[in-house]
């Protein structure tokens, strides 16, 4: 985890360099301000659409861009595939020689748009008559920077409560005893299910997912990571402290996290030989998508879901997601523009989940529904999702869709890479043994109000 935790802070630090010189390079916020371009979504196109970082690599993803090509008509469209490569991104901004789209991460938004990397999408919006309205406002919030919109959101990941049913009634315990309703309860949950000896575990009893799921416990002990401008850390908040001992606690009371971890490691996680499937753990909070893994390689597997519960009881998932977004200097602008409005429709989803809802039954499994980030579709979608017949996997279905009405997200802010760093790096301090929570948080908060007051010194003097 310090690797992890040194790569992180590394990326950050390189990135921070690609970006001043993007920031330079594009004329930085006030190039990315003045988009004169023209949107018309009643024009005929023409030119290429060269877009970094998505691929057809499934049914949903071909079924969609096939819908979106025949919106552009003549335009030729060209897809990189894999993950946003950030600094090559970068790179071909600050060069004058950017890509005309870019499928990120919605939490990049922030940065890329305090830099001047891409442009806001206001006009982009009206001309193309983009409905913001249907997206869920979680969504939004993620890529809507200083008051003004930098991305089209789409696809949501959600987490829910996920448990062995074996493991729970054989400590006596059951899915409401790790909602997350009552820490209390998960620690004794946690103390009844996990079998080892000394460093040697043999059965997880509860995994908090961290240091991921940090985030998602602050909210749930009813802090944020982040205030809701975007321009206050709050990391020493003592209910994030809290958060941070008591989810650092779910492992040492089993061995510590590196014996957890080791046991984590050697699971088959996508085969299945899976923790739940093997009876090698107890519950977790997990993404939603883990939902058709199990059921594809462990069907019979005594799996039980629920949503999770912040403290008060309430359902909550913490989100995050995608966005399409327009980089500064594109040669193709309009066509970008029309490309993202046809992917994130309501009909484009349809198409997508009657592709995906074809295969699964072609298959003879469940079609799970499809969380879009888009609120029109979300209900369009579910209209497709049919009872399997078997509780076990439409409780998983129904907790979804649960979680997904109640889902929040951090803002948006413009040093998104070192904010995360910041805490990631104190909560890996804690998990490895070298601080103890409150110290460690103590300097995240500093390290992480320097990197937003800096970023937003900057944007504030550019704005």
């Amino acid at each position: 985890m310090v690797r992890r935790a040194v790569r992180v802070s590394a990326m950050a630090a390189v990135t921070g360099l690609v970006l001043a010189a993007c920031a330079q390079g594009t004329g930085g916020g006030g190039d990315a301000a003045t988009d004169e371009t023209t949107y018309d979504s009643t024009a005929t196109l023409s030119g290429s659409l060269d877009v970094m970082g998505f691929g057809t690599d499934d049914e949903v993803a071909t079924a969609r861009v096939e819908h979106a090509e025949k919106a552009l008509g003549d335009v030729k469209v060209s897809l990189t595939k894999g993950d946003l490569d950030i600094q090559q991104f970068l790179s071909a901004v600050a060069a004058g020689d950017p890509p005309e789209l870019i499928y990120a991460s919605r939490d990049q938004i922030g940065t890329f748009a305090s830099r001047g990397a891409i442009i806001p999408l206001t006009t982009c919006i009206d001309g193309e008559g983009i409905r913001t309205e249907d997206f869920r406002d979680f969504a939004l919030d993620q890529v809507t920077f200083d008051g003004e919109v930098y991305g089209i959101p789409e696809f949501s990941t959600i987490a829910l409560t996920m448990a062995n049913a074996d493991l729970l009634a054989a400590a006596g315990k059951g899915i409401a005893d790790v909602d997350g309703s009552s820490w209390e309860a998960i620690s004794a949950a946690n103390e009844a299910m996990h079998q080892g000896d000394g460093g040697s575990l043999s059965v997880i009893g509860y995994d908090s997912k961290m240091p991921e799921f940090f985030p998602l416990w602050a909210h749930a002990n009813g802090a944020d990571l982040l205030s809701a401008d975007g321009r206050t850390a709050q990391l020493d908040d003592p209910k994030v402290v809290e958060a941070l001992e008591w989810a650092v606690s779910i492992y040492d009371d089993q061995g510590g996290f590196p014996a957890v971890k080791a046991l984590k490691d050697s699971a088959d996680f996508f085969g299945s030989g899976n923790q739940f499937a093997t009876g090698t753990l107890g519950a977790m909070p997990m993404e939603q998508w883990y939902i058709n893994v199990l059921n594809d390689v462990s069907p019979d597997a005594p799996m039980v879901f629920d949503t999770l519960k912040d403290r008060q009881g309430q359902p909550f998932a913490f989100a995050g997601g995608s966005a399409w977004a327009i980089p500064a200097g594109t040669d193709n602008p309009a066509a970008a523009c029309r490309w993202a409005r046809a992917m994130t429709e309501v009909d484009a989803w349809m198409a997508a989940a009657e592709a995906r809802k074809s295969a699964r039954d072609a298959e003879g499994k469940p079609f799970t529904g499809l969380l879009t980030g888009n609120a029109a579709a979300d209900e369009a979608v579910r209209d497709l999702v049919e009872p399997s017949g078997d509780e076990t996997w439409d409780s998983a279905v129904a907790a979804m869709y649960e979680a997904n009405e109640n889902a929040v997200a951090l803002p948006a802010n413009p040093a998104d890479n070192e904010f995360k760093a910041a805490w990631e790096d104190a909560v890996n301090r804690v998990l490895n043994g070298q601080a103890e929570p409150q110290a460690s948080l103590e300097q995240a908060q500093e390290e992480a109000q320097a990197a937003l007051d800096k970023a937003w010194a900057d944007w504030d003097q550019k704005a």
